[in-house]
Order: C-alpha cells, then sequence, then structure tokens
C-alpha cells in the first residue's frame, strides 16, 4: 500500500497538482484509523487512502482544504469530549459517533511550485530565469530562443497557448523592444493575477493606452506591475531581474497570509467551491450536505445527519438540539 501511496503523490507533484497529505499518529479505541493510515487528498475535495471511517472523512477533507488556502500544517483531533490540556496549533473536533474512540491526524499541504512565466529573451529575462531555478520555482519561457539562453528553465515555448498558466501563476514581460504590445496582450489575455511588465513608465503607459484602444479593460490594465519588481533604485539588468524576484516573493507571500485569515478558507482562487459541510446536532459529526441520506426541516432550515438513528433522535424534540 505504501509504495502506491507514493506512486500517486510522485503522479500529482509530476503534475504540478498541490494536494494534502493526512497521516493518522494517535488514536483510541474502538476506532478504525490505526498510525500510519495515509490519505491523499487534492484540491477538488476528493480522498485517495485511508484514515478510518466515513465519521473522520468529513473533518479531514475540510481541515485539507483550509491547508491548502493557507498552506501551514496543522494536527485534528477528533474526540468524544474536547481535551482541556489541548495546546496551541491543535484543531479540536468534538464528535460522539457510535464508533467512539478518538484519532489525531497531521495534515500537510503539498504545494506546488511557484511558477514564473517570462514573455521575452532579454538579458533582465535571463537572469530572472536563473534567479527563479535557483531557489527551486517553476520557470517557463516564451521565447524564440535557445535552451542555452535560458539553462534553467524547465521548458521553452514559443506562445503562452502552449503551456500551463493557472491565476497563480506569475507573468514577467521582458520584451525590451520586441512585440512589447502582443506579449503584455498575451499576458492579460492569460488569466494570471500576477502580470508584470519591464519598461519605463512613460513606455509602459503608451503600450497600455494601444492596449485600451484594442478593446482591453481598464480595470485589467491597472493590474499591470510597471516598472517591474520592487523599487530598490535598481540600474543593470541583474538588479532589476532581483527587484522582480523580490517582487513576486512578496506577493506570493501576502497571498498566504491573506488566506490564513479567519474566514478566508477555502476562498482563495487557486481552490474550487466545493461541497457545503454541517455539523450534525446529535453527534457532531461533519456531514456533507451534498451526499446526505438522512435531513430534516426545523424553523425553516435544514438539519442533517450521518444516519437515520441521529435524525430519529432530533426529530423526537427539534428544540433541544436545534442552535
Amino acid at each position: 500500500m505504501f509504495d502506491r501511496f507514493l506512486n500517486k503523490a510522485a503522479e500529482l507533484l509530476n503534475a504540478g497538482e498541490p494536494f494534502v497529505v493526512a497521516t493518522v499518529v494517535r488514536f483510541e479505541a474502538p476506532i478504525s484509523g490505526k498510525p500510519g493510515d495515509k490519505a491523499i487528498i487534492r484540491v477538488d475535495g476528493s480522498m485517495w487512502g485511508w484514515i478510518g471511517g466515513g465519521c473522520s472523512e468529513p473533518v479531514v477533507i475540510a481541515e485539507a482544504l483550509k491547508a491548502l488556502a493557507d498552506g501551514r500544517p496543522r494536527l485534528v483531533r477528533i474526540s468524544p469530549t474536547a481535551e482541556p490540556g489541548a495546546k496551541g496549533g491543535v484543531v479540536d473536533y468534538t464528535m460522539t459517533c457510535h464508533s467512539g474512540g478518538s484519532l489525531d491526524i497531521y495534515i500537510e499541504p503539498v504545494l506546488a511550485k511557484p511558477h514564473i512565466l517570462i514573455l521575452g529573451r532579454s538579458p533582465v529575462a535571463q537572469t530572472l530565469a536563473r534567479l527563479g531555478q535557483a531557489i527551486h520555482y517553476e520557470i517557463s519561457v516564451v521565447a524564440e530562443v535557445g535552451v542555452e539562453g535560458f539553462p534553467g528553465a524547465g521548458r521553452i515555448a514559443s506562445s503562452i497557448g502552449e503551456l500551463k498558466v493557472t491565476p497563480q501563476t506569475m507573468i514577467v514581460v521582458s520584451t525590451q523592444g520586441e512585440d512589447d504590445e502582443d506579449a503584455l496582450e498575451q499576458a492579460l489575455g492569460s488569466g494570471a493575477e500576477y502580470v508584470a511588465f519591464v519598461a519605463s513608465k512613460i513606455k509602459a503607459q503608451k503600450v497600455m493606452e494601444r492596449l485600451q484602444e484594442k478593446g482591453v479593460a481598464a480595470g485589467r490594465l491597472r493590474q499591470v506591475k510597471a516598472p517591474a519588481g520592487l523599487d530598490i533604485h535598481a540600474a543593470s539588468p541583474e538588479e532589476i531581474a532581483v527587484s522582480i524576484l523580490a517582487e513576486i516573493i512578496q506577493t506570493r507571500g501576502s497571498r498566504l497570509r491573506t488566506a490564513a485569515e479567519p474566514g478566508a478558507a477555502n476562498k482563495s482562487v487557486s481552490l474550487p467551491v466545493i461541497n457545503t459541510v454541517a455539523k450534525d446536532p446529535i453527534c457532531g459529526m461533519m456531514v456533507d450536505t451534498a451526499k446526505a441520506k438522512h435531513r430534516s426541516e426545523f424553523q425553516g432550515k435544514g438539519v442533517y445527519f450521518c444516519c437515520a438513528g441521529c435524525k430519529q433522535t432530533f426529530d423526537q424534540h427539534p428544540e433541544k438540539y436545534a442552535v
């Protein structure tokens, strides 16, 4: 089983898809999950592997998606009663399912490498590719140039259409006189949130005015970082490349901090909106409302249950359990 787990993780890594590894690290009987049991949770909320019975899966999936959003691992404890001795860093879920027992699961996000897509073959572009490769970023280049010009690039293409571009891809247009307008238009049409243009303020303004005349939305043009990079008074191509990489690191860090704020989980553009999870008011189990087989109505609101027994208990005295 472990070799299959490693093969699955390697498959996702090679595809550039982020995922979460959930590992059971502690248990108290009776419960089906045992230390060492592992599962992979993908960005769509699907689970591959085993970490215990169905009671724990919705909790693990919900916390896994939060980990993908903020990039932080966490230890999840599922038990019949909250443990007063639980320290910081432990996410406590009280769940009195019929199976009993408790489970501690370590949730660890495995994020795809940051991806920098460079348009152009200028000295700034070549230096940025080397710097990005040195800190283990994924580097792609769109330029009519041989591999010798970009030894650190994972892929060199002749157009953006040949490459995978996501909203998290960082695009830097460093054509510097070679089809600047077309390159920036391609970058803006890709859907990437970060687009930087290596040019002076005057040149950038003129290029963007022409693009607006061609129908590119003014709001989209205002998102362009131009001149590219942090204002550190860079002068040489090497210094400009450093300032751009610093801005990319800063932007990526800001995204992760925003995703980590309370209430921000699953709102990141990198994660799709998936199934809604509700808490069974009887046993405390987290229930996927899209798949729930047992449901009641009380005071105009839907109430979801993990099993028929919980539904029956609720229906007898709904006012006792309704929150």
